[in-house]
């Protein structure tokens, strides 16, 4: 034990003493200073206060020089050599004061805590560790006073006595807790970002050496590696003045030959650098670290290692040593990921050899990272301050070593004599007056207002309703046939129905009645839910109804209740002012160890009784332990109530525990006295706190179970009634119960209601299934007008008759019906009008009407047959081009959350016209060659040469697009390509790489925690976490969550909206997975198809189920054969090719969606190389064969889009060569000569 002088002894040798306790305030009444001792004392205030006392003892002057001597030589820091780089000289008038010193060391504290972040934390601790903020045990200990010296009458010896203030420990021990909180702070920011796995990086001019053998970049390591390295540049390695990169396998390679100062085109080098990186062999660190010490000015070395180094640690100890003497550089050690403790070994004696630090990070084991020189230290000054706490809590024991110690803290007597309940906080008003309100009406129980207001009550029963149209089944033997006949119905004409009793009967629906039926069931639950909002409101709240005539109201005043006696004596207020004015009589009995009663017998509810009862009330106090069997016969066995014929009806008991008698002995007594006497006894617990921090809260001799079943058998053996309220609300109430009962009654009624109408519709569906009726089910209506109009006159039949104009309107030809088709009388029809089109819809028929032969009409001679006119033709229609050509189009910005065969559907390269085989496959431009018999030869087209040949799937087409057509078509395509890997890089980020993308908007997550997922189980609950967040939280999905392994659990027992406090219960169950058993799907997916409100599974797996798979695609087909729910199935790290394929054979057959996680493909790299190295390789960088159905269509199409592009090339560079070729025979002398022969060379010159 630290040691401290009191009087010229240690602590350790100050004997024990008795001492005598003033008292200690409770441990809420302390107060605390809120100043923050992170920045510790001003040194000036300390000088000063120095000064003071040397003022006061001058005769010690010598003593106190020597003692301040001796003091600074103590303190004195070590030198540090000065950086004169760039630096400029000192004034030459600079003036010095008395006070400069103790300026900058205050100057120094407060730069300290600006520039935190560029310290290490043993520079950081300099000036926030616990001797610095003056918080050891010695300075506590100099707080204390020493008391008065008592020998001990055993043994003689002198025991020591030490006295401390109240305030001065409470305050200790508050800045204690605040520096533990900074410390933590410190840990926590040491975690972030690149931080947490490369470390704090200090110096200004850094070289990073990074380890890039085959151990270290191997099996996926390097992207990763990568893209660590660049969060690194970006966050750290860009603050500083310069840098140096260094790779190093087998060989050091570095990025430059020298160090370069930072500025953005370095920091652009160094990421080029980073992505660049490859696998060199072995691990060679003395290289690398003898060709680092080689540069100058450098004063730290970043060295990051992942595998075993090629040398000894011994051998790289004693040459760092050997090349840093004489030279300040400090190696920042770092282990990335390594498991190897050879490796770990290794950097930690490399940055002990160098007095630099050494860091750890691995991704599968957390524990690995706080073994790092930083957050060690900052764990040791934690575990210090919080063993000096302990010491504390010895000290409020009244021990400290072997000296007795006692905490000081006055208290008036005047003050100790108030009751603790004089100090509790009170609501406004609560001495005034009542305020009474009288009701208006009898209060009735829930079970007797359901007797007049209750579905059976109101023949709103479903089987009531049902009963008049229901026939049971029957058998009778027949004596005139002597045979036994059954009774027969025809199944189309009835429904078959389960009965109340158990049995079948045939019900004839009558659609009428079970629609007004459906409307007094939902006025019904609207009366029952207004009842329980009565129920739960002002002093029915707290105590429930009070429905006797004549009551007594039993209090429990015990000690245990003295914290909420004002609570006790509101609810009392309310209950006074609400129910018992309209009683005829009434009484109040207060009991802890004895029962006291405001009246000896039951008074009438008069204003000045019920007053003179509230001033009662609010003289009570608690006491004593919880007498109940005393306070009741109190109440019940009043021999002069009995006298005057005044019997008691009701007793409410209102007690927040179990009595002191046993449960069995309590209702035993109760059901005894009551008997006979139609007494009831109604219990309300008052459920306070179960635990404090010591535990559970003592007096109540039960948990909080226990307590309520006891209270419960005690009202139900009287046929009384249970109320369990907490300040948060009621927990359970007999009242609402029974009013809930009705409800879930009336639900159920409707449910059955909507299952005989959907049959009815399933039959009369059937019936519309026959072969017979698609033919008359296709038939449409008769259109009847309004009027009947003229019919079309007759068109001439020469060309010269009057054609029609152009903007005169057609009239329309009226279907006639037959004289014999008559509407009867009884039926009124009426005229269908023609659906009128929205202003801004489009006229269907404008194309066709502009597409019209424009004509003019004149007047012609009177011989000329018909009526005399002629036509002129203006203007023909255009006629349509054959060549397509290029068309521009748009894609959304924001991703969508569809599948992608929804989106293709709407962005594919069909969709979008940018098909390239059918923009090149006209009707005209194939390439013909066809035998003539008379020439006994295969002639091609005539001009085939004019147009260059491409083959098209095989065919050998022309060409006809022009070289800007095809690089307008690029330029399209490569848009089209830059927004697929958008949405490629948006499907493989967050919680889609895992799960995919979720479509639905009631879905069940049922995820596999079998034995087999304990590698991935962290990294599942992470993925979990985002998945709540991510998709359903934003998205407005409603969700539940299924774990099975061995056994099957739920979250919640159905799906629930994506509240914020549900996520966060979502998130917090599920971070408590553990992997263990075996995988039960079918189980799983039975469980999640009970509920009724689904229309998607998400399940997630590793592997095959623990049954066959074909009885589980056999069981789920069966199960959702009506219910048509998508499975949507999601491979997670699993190899085994028959576990995919039954989960893929699991969503075609239901109609949902494979998805199979991929880690190993980094999306963000692959759309980096393509976008940067441009769209000039079909084949590079590779695609990978993705196995989930969103990926590989997006995927085969992003292939598609880039096989055009290619393709799209070269057609340009064909025509462009075309065109040059067909240039230059422009530019020749003349045709040349066409020669038909042997041997002949044929040409053509268009």
């Amino acid at each position: 034990m630290t040691s401290s002088i009191f009087g010229g002894k240690k602590i350790s040798q100050i004997p024990e003493e008795d001492f005598q306790i003033r008292g200690e305030p409770a441990e809420e009444e302390r107060t605390f200073p809120r100043e923050s001792p992170v920045l510790g004392r001003n040194p000036q205030d300390d000088w000063d206060q120095r000064g003071e006392r040397g003022d006061d003892d001058d005769e010690d002057g010598e003593e106190f020089g020597d003692i301040v001597d001796n003091t600074a030589l103590l303190h004195e820091e070590e030198w540090k050599p000065v950086k004169v780089r760039n630096a400029r000289p000192p004034h030459p008038l600079t003036v010095t004061h008395v006070n400069q010193s103790y300026d900058l060391k205050n100057l120094a504290s407060f730069e300290s805590a600006l520039n935190a972040e560029y310290q290490s934390s043993e520079e950081w601790l300099k000036n926030h560790s616990i001797e610095c903020l003056k918080l050891t045990l010695e300075d506590l200990v100099d707080r204390g006073k020493i008391g008065k010296l008592k020998p001990d009458h055993k043994t003689g010896k002198v025991g020591q006595h030490i006295q401390f203030d109240s305030y001065d420990v409470n305050e200790f021990e508050y800045k204690l807790n605040i520096s533990i909180e900074a410390y933590t702070k410190r840990i926590k920011w040491l975690l972030q970002g690149s931080k947490r796995v490369f470390g704090n990086v200090k110096g200004k001019r850094v070289a990073v050496c990074v380890d890039t053998s085959d151990a270290n970049t191997g099996f996926g390591r390097l992207t990763t590696l990568q893209e660590l390295l660049i969060h690194l540049i970006d966050e750290q390695i860009a603050n500083k003045e310069a840098a140096y990169f260094l790779s190093f396998g087998s060989e050091p390679e570095p990025l430059w030959p020298v160090m370069r100062d930072i500025n953005c085109r370095i920091i652009e080098e160094a990421k080029e650098w980073v992505l660049g990186l490859q696998s060199k062999g072995g691990c060679n660190v003395l290289k690398a670290i003898k060709h680092i010490m080689r540069l100058k000015n450098l004063d730290m070395v970043l060295l990051i290692l992942g595998s075993v180094p090629d040398q000894t640690p011994e051998i790289l100890c004693d040459y760092v040593h050997q090349l840093a003497i004489g030279r300040n550089i400090q190696l920042h050690t770092v282990s990335y990921d390594s498991n190897n403790h050879l490796t770990n070994v290794s950097l930690r004696n490399l940055a002990e050899a160098s007095e630099g630090r050494y860091h750890c990070y691995s991704a599968a084991c957390e524990e690995q990272i706080y073994t790092g020189t930083d957050i060690s230290l900052i764990l040791k000054e934690i575990q210090r301050a919080q063993e000096i706490i302990n010491r504390i809590k010895e000290m409020r024991q009244g021990m400290m070593g072997s000296a007795l110690v006692s905490i000081m803290d006055e208290i008036s007597t005047e003050v100790a004599k108030l009751p603790q309940s004089r100090f509790l906080p009170r609501p406004p008003g609560h001495d005034l007056p009542l305020q009474i309100d009288t009701p208006k009406f009898q209060t009735r129980s829930s079970a007797d207002w359901l007797k007049q207001h209750g579905l059976k009550a109101k023949r709103l029963d479903l089987y009531q309703v049902l009963a008049p149209n229901a026939y049971s089944f029957k058998e009778d033997f027949i004596p005139v046939i002597k045979k036994a006949v059954q009774s027969q119905v025809l199944e189309k004409a009835m429904v078959q129905f389960d009965w109340h009793d158990g049995s079948v009967k045939n019900v004839h629906v009558d659609m009428t009645q079970l629609f007004e039926y459906q409307k007094q069931l939902g006025a019904e639950v609207a009366l029952f839910e207004r009842r329980m909002d009565w129920l739960a409101s002002g002093s029915r709240r707290i105590m429930g109804t009070i429905v006797e005539k004549n009551v007594v109201i039993l209090v429990d005043l015990s000690v245990s209740n003295i914290n909420y006696l004002v609570h006790i004596q509101h609810s009392l207020r309310l209950l006074m002012e609400q129910q018992l004015c309209n009683k005829d009589y009434f009484n109040i009995m207060a009991f802890g160890s004895k029962a006291q009663a405001w009246k000896p017998t039951m008074m009438k509810p008069t204003p000045e009784n019920m007053q003179s009862a509230w001033r009662w009330v609010l003289e009570l106090q608690c006491g004593g332990s919880r007498n109940f069997m005393s306070a009741f016969k109190t109440a019940v066995e009043n021999e002069e109530e009995i006298k005057h014929n005044i019997n008691v009806q009701g007793v409410y008991l209102f007690t927040s525990g179990v009595p002191d008698q046993s449960c069995e002995s309590v209702c035993s007594f109760v059901e005894e006295a009551c008997c006979g006497r139609d007494i009831r006894l109604h219990t309300i617990l008052f459920n306070v706190d179960d635990y404090d921090a010591a535990g559970a809260i003592p007096g109540r001799y039960a948990n909080i179970t226990k307590t309520s079943e006891c209270l419960r058998n005690m009202a139900h053996c009287t046929y009384g009634r249970f109320h369990w309220f907490r300040e948060s609300g009621i927990i359970e109430s007999d009242d609402i119960q029974e009013i809930t009962a009705e409800i879930d009654k009336a639900l159920n009624f409707s449910r059955k209601c909507q299952i005989l109408v959907d049959s009815v519709k399933k039959k009369y569906k059937q019936k519309f299934l026959q072969p017979y009726m698609t033919e008359i089910r296709a038939l449409p209506p008769a259109e009847t007008p309004k009027m009947k109009a003229l019919p079309a006159p007759r068109q001439p039949a020469i060309r010269s008759s009057r054609q029609p104009r152009e903007d005169e309107e057609q009239p329309r030809s009226i279907l006639r019906r037959p004289a014999s088709a008559r509407v009867s009388n009884d039926v009124q029809r009426r005229p269908i009008l023609p659906r009128q089109r929205p202003t801004s819809a489009k006229d269907p028929m404008e194309r066709v009407r502009s597409k019209r032969v424009i004509t003019s009409s004149f007047f012609m001679d009177n011989k000329v047959q018909g009526d005399g006119t002629g036509t002129v033709f203006k203007k023909y229609p255009t006629p349509r081009s054959v060549r397509k050509g290029v068309v521009k189009m748009s894609l959304p910005e924001v991703e969508e959350g569809v599948s992608t065969k929804e989106w293709m559907k709407l962005y594919s390269l069909s969709k979008l016209k940018l098909d390239l085989n059918k923009l090149v496959s006209g009707p005209d431009c194939k390439h013909k060659a066809e035998q003539l018999k008379h020439l006994n030869k295969h002639i091609s087209a005539k001009y085939c040469d004019i147009f260059p040949t491409v083959n098209i799937k095989g065919t050998v087409k022309h060409l006809q697009l022009q070289p800007h057509e095809l690089r307008a078509y690029e330029d399209q395509v490569e848009r089209v390509l830059k927004r697929y890997l958008k949405r490629l890089q948006w499907l493989l980020t967050g919680s889609r790489r895992i799960f995919g993308t979720v479509v639905h908007k009631r879905c069940v997550f049922l995820i596999d925690t079998s034995g087999s997922m304990e590698p991935y189980m962290q990294d599942l609950k992470k993925e979990l976490a985002s998945l709540i967040w991510d998709q359903l939280y934003k998205g407005c999905i409603q969700f539940n969550i299924i774990k099975f392994s061995g056994e099957c659990e739920k979250w919640r027992g159905s799906i629930v909206r994506p509240l914020e406090e549900n996520c966060h219960d979502a998130v917090k169950w599920t971070s408590e997975f553990v992997a263990r058993g075996n995988t039960c799907t079918l189980e799983a997916l039975k469980l999640a198809f009970r509920d009724p409100n689904i229309d998607a599974v998400y399940l997630l797996t590793d592997g095959k189920p623990d049954t066959s798979t074909a009885k589980v695609l056999r069981e789920i087909a069966e199960m959702n054969t009506d219910r048509l729910i998508e499975v949507n199935t999601i491979s997670f790290n699993c190899d085994d090719s028959t576990a995919n394929n039954f989960l893929r054979l699991l969503a075609a057959q239901t109609g949902g969606r494979y998805h199979r996680c991929y880690t190993d493909f980094d999306a963000q790299l692959f759309a980096h190389k393509l976008l940067t190295e441009g769209f000039t390789d079909t084949e590079h960088p590779h695609l990978p064969d993705f196995e989930g159905e969103d990926l590989r269509r997006l995927g085969s199409e992003i292939s598609l889009a880039r096989k055009y592009l290619a393709q799209a090339r070269q057609f340009r560079a064909i025509c462009e060569a075309k065109t040059i070729q067909t240039d230059r025979s422009a530019r020749g002398t003349g045709p040349q000569s066409f020669t038909v022969g042997k041997g002949a060379r044929r040409s053509t010159n268009t």
